[in-house]
């Protein structure tokens, strides 16, 4: 018989312009992003039914060592590498972004604007050169296919076969 965990979950709602309901644990906090339309019955049936998960990853987190501080050391050696990846991608790809930014972003390793801008995370500085080169080959596939479609992909795919082994990778090691 499975213990019955009575403790609440204090938790707080962000309504944004999103289709889904996404909950969060940042810095021991709960976070709920919710679409406009939805009711805080809802969110609170939602929060319910995730509880165990939520337990899981707030003593997760209360275990994490504190955040490493990336220092301008970390962007040259960053743009170093991505000195050598983007020509030779762009090259093999024909796909030619406007703007290449190195920062530190929180939400993702990679992003690709329609203005066809891409940013780098500045965290990748850690990673393996092939880990780089994925990400780098993802956000200029965004270029032509700003989703993630089977077209998407495929683009994907026939230039880095193995894409999925270092996605899960990346993610694994994140």
């Amino acid at each position: 018989m499975n213990a019955i965990n009575t403790e609440k979950i204090v938790y707080h709602i962000k309504y944004e312009r999103i289709k889904n309901v996404y909950i969060q644990i940042k810095n021991g906090e709960v976070i709920v992003k919710a679409p406009r339309y939805i009711s805080k019955k809802y969110i609170d049936k939602i929060v319910e039914e995730k509880k165990n998960w939520i337990l899981k990853k707030l003593e997760e987190t209360r275990n994490i060592e504190p955040e490493r501080e990336y220092t301008n050391q970390d962007a040259i050696k960053l743009k170093d590498k991505l000195d050598s990846i983007f020509p030779e991608l762009i090259q093999k790809t024909k796909l030619v972004p406007n703007k290449i930014r190195i920062r530190n972003i929180k939400y993702a390793w990679g992003s690709c604007s329609s203005n066809k801008n891409i940013t780098i995370n500045l965290k990748l500085v850690d990673k393996s050169d092939e880990e780089i080169k994925y990400v780098v080959l993802h956000e200029l596939c965004h270029l032509k296919y700003m989703n993630h479609s089977n077209e998407f992909w495929n683009l994907v795919g026939k230039y880095m076969p193995n894409y999925k082994e270092v996605r899960k990778k990346l993610k694994y090691n994140s």
